[in-house]
């Protein structure tokens, strides 16, 4: 029986591991959940899997021991996840926590030598030089949970890196694929929520309608597979049917697929170099036809931004992602258009100094810099 820690138990992801892990009672035991808000979701997947350890945001700790086993041990914030993430007992941790507060748990996880099955890509987006770096000091796995990068993980399994030509990210190309500029400009929040193939959270959803979420997986490829961003390409595929390819040099293409569900990716990770049953089988006459397009980099700027910041480096790419977590929180609360996410993160990157071979302290200045210059950024809607 393996244990796992999940951060972030209660999102989009942290329900579909939960999901997961119901029909693998055999082969893993919950040790620890971690979530923010959600203290009532959080009592129930705890006393559902019988776990003891928990972790809530620092305001909610009361609340939640009334809600919760008396014998259970309720911890809280970044220090409660640092804590239960690197116990002496979990073989995995999984970190599905929204935006950036995964980072050091993350990073210390790898330091105790646990398997860290990660979908939160803005850690490798922020701090991905530093945190590959210490999984390679540490020889510690790292096993994608986003669809495309286990896709591209499964592709090059037992391949070797120098047969590589490139990399294949697949996009759905979000809820605005075929819509106009003026209808973008004009869109809501909750327009822009619907996204046509992909049941995920409110952030990841927003991102995906911008490509950002695209523009983050370039960065997280990037370290991942130690690949340089010419090698890097992106097509627009609609029925994400085909999660991600890659080519090699002899111009052969393996591409993997499978039903949109996010279960598949997170399974794997789990249960890797192994493959389980249990999940719904993809069927080609249903599915019907496969089309795919390039994306149109005039209405959707975000993955030029990327291949910027991989470029410039250092601390640029934390500035990107920081500014784009405001700017899609903005948007969120309709203080700017859909349009004006570019524009903001834009703005903040050519104000931003980069520091070259950033420290974990200057990465997380930039962060808290760009955060603060998206912020109080005006824009004209």
């Amino acid at each position: 029986m393996k244990k796992i820690v999940i951060l972030g138990s209660t999102g989009s992801i942290g329900k579909s591991t939960i999901e997961v892990l119901r029909n693998l009672k055999d082969k893993f035991e919950i040790y620890g959940l971690a979530a923010n808000n959600n203290i009532n979701l959080l009592a129930e997947q705890a006393k559902e899997f019988g776990c003891k350890k928990v972790v809530c945001n620092d305001s909610l700790v009361n609340k939640l021991q009334e809600t919760i086993s008396e014998d259970s041990e309720i911890m809280s914030g970044i220090d409660g996840m640092i804590k239960l993430s690197t116990a002496p007992e979990v073989d995995i941790v999984l970190c599905a926590v929204v935006g950036t507060a995964g980072l050091f748990p993350v990073l210390e996880a790898i330091r105790k030598k646990k398997t860290i099955a990660i979908a939160s890509k803005e850690i490798l987006v922020m701090a991905g030089e530093l945190v590959m770096a210490e999984a390679k000091k540490y020889n510690v796995k790292m096993l994608p949970v986003d669809s495309e990068h286990s896709a591209i993980f499964q592709c090059l399994d037992g391949k070797k890196h120098s047969d590589i030509s490139k990399i294949i990210l697949t996009a759905s190309g979000g809820t605005f694929r075929t819509s106009s500029l003026e209808e973008m400009k004009n869109a809501t929040y909750q327009q822009a929520l619907a996204h046509p193939t992909w049941n995920m959270g409110p952030k990841v959803t927003i991102d995906s309608a911008t490509l950002m979420n695209k523009a983050l997986e370039i960065i997280e490829a990037y370290w991942l597979f130690n690949i340089p961003a010419e090698k890097i390409e992106v097509v627009v595929h609609p029925q994400s049917v085909i999660h991600s390819m890659v080519e090699f040099i002899d111009g052969t293409i393996l591409a993997q697929m499978s039903v949109t569900d996010m279960k598949f990716p997170i399974q794997y990770a789990l249960t890797y170099p192994e493959k389980t049953g249990g999940l719904k089988k993809l069927s080609f006459s249903d599915v019907g036809t496969l089309t795919f397009e390039k994306p149109d980099r005039n209405r959707f700027p975000s993955l030029d931004i990327a291949f910027n910041a991989i470029k410039e480096g250092g601390t640029m790419p934390a500035v990107m992602n920081a500014a784009n977590e405001i700017a899609v929180e903005r948007f969120s609360k309709g203080e700017i258009s859909l349009l004006n996410i570019w524009d903001i993160i834009k703005t903040v990157m050519s104000a931003h100094k980069v520091v070259k071979n950033p420290s974990l302290e200057e990465i997380i200045y930039a962060d808290n810099w760009a955060k603060k210059e998206a912020e109080e950024l005006r824009v004209s809607n």
